[in-house]
């Protein structure tokens, strides 16, 4: 825990982290001014986002802590946290959050492997550089509906040219496993790129003379791009990871189009838009959207917290 403390006229404030006590330099009246400067012109975007997003958000707490049906809209009661006690208690809600944890999961580590590959040819290539990035870079341009009705007609039997050469007897999309499997594949092919993208901002982030420097001293390729290139790479890497988990565990549009959520695969968002829009059941699906909130905000912490000092403005002990 850090827990600073000063006195009139101190050079120093002394910090307390972990045990061990050390100084760090008093902010001089030039960077004082200049961090006031910061937060007087940050203040009125601040303001602005507070309003637009903060309201909507509490309007969803409030919501979710009243039994409101829009199809009895006389009933409308508060009751308090009931709402949650019934989702957290439904197994609905712990089948679409297994499903979406288990698509969040697989599909980003596919597509940070993928990603890095991809990123590594991208920046290495010498020949035809723009081409291999605007050909590696098509899928993302794709629409997702777009992308995912494709990928629907491809596993459809008797008309689609994936189902007719892997499964010509079989219905993939009608069966759990297969179709979650062809659901992540989906995911990878359309947001790979993005990952790949992100990546490669943070190659040209390592010194091409660090990394001669390690080839001198005898280090393999193995051990330049663990010792050198991950360790320089670690806010790009943050960024990507974070960026595609928040947005994979939000997935929507490819489960919408290509199961509508049926046989047991349905996500944690699919399950809100079903009790909030075909539902009118206000209470309840305001009561998932806190929970999606909540969990989003959980893995943001976490990786935040396990990246440490890689996250921007942090120092190297991983303070901010």
């Amino acid at each position: 825990m850090t827990a600073p403390s000063s006195q009139p006229g101190a050079e120093a404030v002394r910090v307390q982290t972990g045990g061990a006590r050390r100084r760090r330099p008093a902010r001089s009246e030039g960077a004082a001014a200049e961090r006031r400067l910061g937060w007087l012109l940050c203040a009125p975007a601040a303001v602005v986002m507070v309003a637009v997003t903060g309201y909507p958000i509490l309007y969803s707490v409030w919501l979710s802590l009243q039994r409101y049906d829009l199809r009895f809209p006389d009933d409308r009661e508060f009751v308090g946290l009931a709402n949650y006690g019934t989702v957290l208690s439904n197994e609905f809600w712990w089948n679409a959050f297994f499903v979406t944890m288990l698509i969040t999961v697989v599909s980003v580590a596919i597509e940070f492997v993928l990603g890095f590959g991809l990123a590594l040819v991208m920046h290495r290539t010498l020949v035809g550089r723009g081409l291999v990035r605007t050909s590696a870079l098509i899928p993302y341009g794709i629409v997702t509906v777009v992308a995912a009705f494709s990928w629907r007609y491809a596993w459809t039997p008797g008309t689609g040219y994936l189902a007719n050469l892997f499964t010509p007897e079989q219905a993939p999309l009608t069966d759990r496993a297969s179709a979650l499997a062809i659901i992540i594949l989906a995911e990878v092919w359309k947001t790979t790129p993005f990952m790949a993208l992100l990546l490669m901002a943070g190659l040209a982030l390592v010194p091409e003379d660090l990394l001669k420097a390690a080839a001198v001293d005898g280090a393999g390729a193995w051990q330049r791009f663990v010792s050198v290139m991950l360790p320089v790479m670690k806010p790009a890497i943050l960024v990507a990871l974070l960026f595609r988990t928040l947005d994979a565990f939000r997935i929507f549009d490819n489960i919408f189009i290509l199961t509508g959520g049926a046989n047991d695969t349905s996500s944690v968002s699919m399950l809100t838009y079903t009790n909030l829009i075909q539902g009118l059941n206000l209470g309840i699906g305001s009561t998932l959207s806190v929970l999606i909130f909540i969990t989003v905000a959980i893995i943001a912490f976490l990786f935040v917290k396990l990246f440490g000092a890689a996250a921007p403005g942090s120092t190297q002990e991983g303070a901010r």
